[in-house]
């Protein structure tokens, strides 16, 4: 008899949540995941530039409404790809808020060919005009109940064997 695995989709954005926890940004806790062929290739999350200080440790550094102290999880994974000579053409990414317009600009250029994202979260009509009228393929990713509850179940049940 064969357990109810998790699907690709909801396993994907599950590492976005979990990533998203990274966060060095209160206002927007975020994570995304770069998949090629159901594979993981690169992961990011909202926070400073490296070694510099995070808002969570020194307040937000705001223009025109918007922190500008850190770099979006998307813009993150992206350069986590160029740093280490990845290709982003023709992934996905998984990311736990609908990108802003910047981001999905540089989604559009890097290749990136679905964004399936958790949160309806300030939804940019131009963000969607741009990913539209370049056929990049969008979804809203739902979790079933059942996967988070087993995570928390096993979980516990790990807690509970560390605590004999």
């Amino acid at each position: 008899m064969s357990r109810d695995r998790i699907p690709w989709k909801q396993y994907f954005m599950m590492q976005a949540l979990v990533i998203s926890q990274r966060s060095t940004c209160d206002r927007a806790l975020v994570g995304s995941v770069l998949v090629k062929d159901d594979r993981m290739i690169a992961t990011g999350y909202n926070g400073s530039v490296s070694g510099q200080p995070h808002c969570d440790d020194v307040g937000h550094l705001m223009v025109d409404g918007h922190c500008v102290r850190t770099i979006h999880s998307e813009m993150n994974a992206l350069i986590q790809c160029a740093k280490n000579g990845i290709s982003t053409e023709g992934t996905e990414i998984y990311v736990t808020y609908f990108p802003c317009f910047n981001c999905s600009k540089c989604l559009v250029q890097a290749g990136i060919k679905k964004i399936n994202y958790y949160y309806d979260y300030h939804d940019n009509p131009l963000a969607l005009k741009l990913l539209r009228e370049k056929g990049v393929a969008i979804e809203q990713v739902r979790l079933e109940r059942k996967y988070v509850q087993s995570l928390e179940d096993h979980l516990k049940k790990a807690e509970n064997a560390n605590e004999e």
